[in-house]
């Protein structure tokens, strides 16, 4: 038994043919489409997502109605490395599509709750994590880190250690940021998670024995 007409089947003949129509209907807010893993992935340029997100929701064909999630990435070789990925879904046509647009550090993509207004939070997190800012942004402010955190921890080029740590101070009765400070490194080399106490051979530990191969 086929299926209606009005729903899209989840192959990838129909998933091309509706990225084909999305291209070709939405005047460039969508500039190219890809099947791949049986998901259809659409780009365009950044400028332009609040119109590309407006007509995906509103066009009778596609109905995408609601924004299920919304996620930064960082690709640091590229010369816009950051991605701001909006995944949209059909209730009508039984269907998910998932838009990327490119960004650089300084350049605010606009926001996209005069849409869905449930991107609020969404466009903070990626802000919080990434340092993606969202233009026409209602409370563009942290989500996630505290006021006092230094950096986006989702980068690629985010240390492991961070940038500043915290503790309570009896004297001044507060917490207190101050820089990180390593006092003692680990040579992580990824063979054991233990190094054991190499001057005291009582203290020895199963694959401590490599240290001295």
């Amino acid at each position: 038994m086929s299926a209606p007409a009005h729903i899209w089947v989840n192959d990838a003949d129909h998933l091309a043919a509706l990225g084909q129509a999305i291209v070709a209907n939405t005047a460039g807010a969508v500039a190219t489409w890809k099947v791949e893993f049986n998901e259809l992935t659409l780009t365009g340029p950044a400028g332009r997502v609040v119109d590309a997100i407006t007509q995906l929701r509103d066009h009778p064909d596609w109905r995408f109605i609601q924004l299920v999630d919304l996620a930064g990435a960082h690709y640091p070789g590229r010369e816009q490395p950051f991605e701001v990925v909006y995944h949209l879904l059909s209730h009508v046509k039984n269907h998910r599509v998932r838009l990327k647009v490119s960004t650089d550090e300084d350049t605010p993509v606009p926001s996209i709750t005069p849409v869905f207004a449930c991107a609020n939070w969404y466009e903070r997190e990626a802000f919080d994590m990434y340092g993606i800012f969202f233009d026409n942004h209602p409370d563009l402010r942290r989500i996630l880190t505290d006021y006092g955190f230094h950096g986006h921890p989702l980068r690629k080029d985010f240390p492991m250690s961070g940038y500043v740590e915290m503790r309570y101070d009896d004297e001044l009765k507060r917490v207190v940021y101050e820089p990180v400070k390593i006092t003692e490194w680990r040579n992580w080399e990824f063979l054991s998670p233990w190094e054991g106490d190499q001057d005291n051979r009582a203290w020895a530990l199963p694959g401590d024995e490599k240290a001295g191969s």
